[in-house]
């Protein structure tokens, strides 16, 4: 913390508004190259058995590259994640 830090008030929600912030925007640099395929299939309207056979993998590692994306980028289904990701030029 700098002594400019130190010295000005912050206010609770500040605090956490900045915080959310530099973290959401840490997370969204860090998807993988599988986790954006995974995203990619699934804003296409593929099933988790199509994308799992699509890539060779089971529907259960599908489940959890979705969810990790999802969670990464702060949306709360696989249609918001692959919509936000696309929108900002990841896939």
């Amino acid at each position: 913390m700098t002594a400019t830090a130190r010295s000005q008030r912050w206010e609770p929600v500040e605090v956490l508004r900045v915080l959310l912030s530099e973290e959401v925007a840490g997370r969204e640099r860090t998807l993988t190259d599988r986790e954006r395929q995974v995203l990619r299939l699934a804003g296409d309207g593929l099933s988790n058995a199509a994308i799992a056979a699509h890539l060779h993998l089971s529907e259960g590692t599908v489940r959890n590259y979705l969810s990790e994306a999802i969670h990464k980028l702060g949306t709360t289904n696989r249609s918001a994640a692959a919509r936000l990701a696309h929108d900002r030029g990841w896939l």
